[in-house]
């Protein structure tokens, strides 16, 4: 962390405090338009599956992908969008444990209406309909479906349509967390840039160990050499252009 990345982070971090005023309003609009629309809510419930085990399929295809018709580039890709994957997943669900908010979907006894509320590390969850629930905040699938896309856009990069539709499937899994009821705005905001942050990690450690563990070659060396020709030592230069 520089000194610009703190006052990124302090940005940041001020806007989502501007923001969780109206995770309430935004909540209840949300859901006054899915409820008034049939598409809507199918098109929600299919596209936020795509943040979890639909997610997990289209990796392990890219993957076999890659493996089975030896395109390396597409199969390191997958493979760090993987480890994104699975290391935006474990720190997502740290914060939730220490976080403990509500979800919109319930409200706790003293409450007629669910309200974001963050109640620590201490606080249980309540069952819905006989299963276990977690906290909202951030939003899990949000931050793996960013890690995920931050890799193949940054591996990407040099082919602007990938980058974009990576970043579109992903914004389009974080707006179907509200539509569905799941978690609040702020919970998907922070969950994209956790999830952009790891990715963007994963992919710089990757480069520099590559870089660390790659030979050094200069662009040209010259030595000294010496050679017997015709009865005699002779001394000479070799310079090697690389």
């Amino acid at each position: 962390m520089k000194g610009r990345d703190w006052a990124y982070l302090g940005g940041f971090a001020v806007g989502v405090g501007a923001l969780s005023f109206v995770d309430k309003p935004i909540q209840k609009k949300a859901l006054s338009w899915r409820n008034e629309s049939a598409s809507l809510r199918n098109v929600s419930k299919y596209v936020t599956n795509f943040g979890g085990p639909y997610e997990v399929y289209t990796l392990a295809a890219l993957g076999a992908y890659g493996f089975i018709f030896r395109v390396d580039k597409v199969k390191n890709t997958t493979l760090l969008a993987t480890q994104a994957y699975i290391t935006g997943g474990l720190v997502e669900s740290v914060l939730k444990t220490i976080t403990g908010r509500q979800r919109p979907y319930y409200t706790d006894s003293t409450k007629v209406q669910a309200s974001p509320i963050f109640h620590g590390p201490f606080y249980k969850a309540p069952k819905i309909n006989g299963k276990a629930t977690n906290s909202s905040f951030p939003s899990g699938h949000t931050t793996v479906a960013f890690a995920a896309a931050t890799v193949f856009a940054m591996e990407y990069k040099n082919h602007p349509w990938i980058p974009i539709m990576a970043y579109s499937a992903a914004t389009l899994i974080g707006v179907s967390r509200i539509t569905e009821n799941k978690h609040w705005t702020t919970d998907v905001v922070v969950g994209a840039a956790l999830g952009y942050l790891t990715g963007r990690q994963i992919v710089n450690n990757y480069h520099r160990y590559a870089k660390i563990k790659a030979p050094q070659q200069n662009r040209s060396t010259l030595k000294f050499d010496m050679q017997y020709n015709f009865g005699h030592v002779m001394p000479g230069l070799v310079y090697t252009f690389r």
